[in-house]
């Protein structure tokens, strides 16, 4: 049994946990909404479309951010936020000004990039590595489908096409391995309204498994990750945290699971399957539909969400709304307003009015969702 405690986390160790590989485990008893630790971020990237919005260093939102001199892309609270990024703007900043709009390396591979280049300035461990290190990442290589390697090689294309001034690189092989690390293990950073600011890595906060019963919650101060606990902690209880969107059936769940992070869950939840009736809850018609076509509708369902995920990138707000409104009509002959897939695309719906300042629209949805999400 390997264990390591953090100067700053004394009530938390590492350990071997059983069937799961190493995990996190309480030494004292935590209330609920009590903080576990916090993780500063080994690296980050904002995403694109808040640029101007929030401080590319620490994450802050605020009015009157400063531009970066050179690339016009880059925006500061103040001088000490830019110097403090400038070791990993600069990867970027004269490849923005070469390609212009033609730069569009995904946010993985601008994660990655940062990561090759501190581990060069950085070489030991930093404070987001206490109890568990970037390269002792798993990066699952071995479950890894053609088209995965291949994703990861167009990747590594890109990597190569958009940074190659200001990074040396490791060889191939190395870098089949990080991005596999990369995908497993990096972090999406929202606000509060649940909003992508941007991806990063806690490597701390990567050591936690997974349950559909999780004892934790992650959320994020700026570039920083809070571990809370959202149930009683006693000594010596695991920490869980949820790497998924619990809101969905088991076998949705699980489909998830298997297709991120090679695994399934075997947590109580998951075993029970006690939620699944009333999440998939269908309408009481006088001819209730066949087995078949209720399977058929999830299908539908599962790919229409999918669909909704592509499209936020290439659609017009009402075409997305559109998708939503069409796909409601149809599952709605079948589902109840609460089934977890119609609260979705009511979710998204009620979005999507926010952002066309549809306020009518938005408290229609919103009001719909309310009390089944309660």
């Amino acid at each position: 049994m390997s264990s390591a405690r953090s100067s700053e986390s004394p009530a938390l160790e590492r350990f071997q946990s059983p069937g799961k590989g190493r995990g996190l485990r309480a030494l004292r008893r935590f209330a609920v909404g009590e903080l576990l630790f916090s993780c500063p971020a080994y690296t980050c990237v904002l995403t694109v479309n808040e640029r101007g919005n929030h401080c590319e260093c620490c994450f802050a939102r605020k009015e009157g951010l400063s531009r970066c001199g050179r690339c016009k892309q880059a925006f500061y609270c103040n001088v000490e936020c830019q110097k403090q990024d400038w070791p990993l703007h600069k990867l970027e900043c004269s490849a923005m000004c070469v390609f212009g709009q033609n730069w569009n390396p995904s946010e993985t591979v601008r994660l990655t990039a940062r990561i090759i280049a501190k581990q060069k300035t950085h070489p030991g461990r930093t404070e987001s590595e206490k109890l568990l290190s970037i390269t002792e990442f798993e990066s699952h290589l071995d479950k890894l489908d053609n088209e995965k390697r291949e994703l990861i090689q167009n990747d590594i294309s890109a990597l190569h096409h958009f940074y190659s001034k200001h990074i040396e690189y490791p060889d191939n092989a190395a870098l089949v391995v990080l991005f596999g690390q990369v995908n497993c293990n990096g972090f999406t950073i929202e606000d509060e309204e649940l909003s992508h600011l941007g991806s990063a890595i806690f490597p701390d906060v990567a050591l936690m498994n997974h349950s559909c019963c999780p004892n934790v919650i992650v959320t994020y101060k700026g570039t920083v990750a809070e571990v809370r606990a959202v149930q009683e902690i006693e000594a010596g209880d695991e920490i869980f945290t949820s790497y998924i969107d619990l809101l969905y059936p088991t076998e949705d769940r699980n489909d998830r699971l298997r297709d991120s992070y090679f695994f399934t869950c075997d947590c109580r939840e998951c075993i029970t399957k006690k939620k699944d009736k009333d999440k998939l809850e269908i309408r009481k018609l006088n001819e209730p539909p066949s087995a078949e076509a209720v399977r058929d509708m999830i299908k539908y369902a599962r790919n229409v969400i999918e669909e909704f995920r592509r499209a936020k990138h290439y659609k017009s707000p009402s075409e997305l709304l559109e998708v939503c409104e069409l796909s409601l009509d149809k599952m709605g002959a079948v589902f109840v307003e609460s089934n977890v897939y119609m609260l979705h695309m009511m979710y998204q719906a009620m979005g999507v009015c926010l952002y066309m300042q549809d306020w009518e629209g938005a408290l229609r949805y919103g009001q719909k969702i309310i009390k089944p999400y309660r």
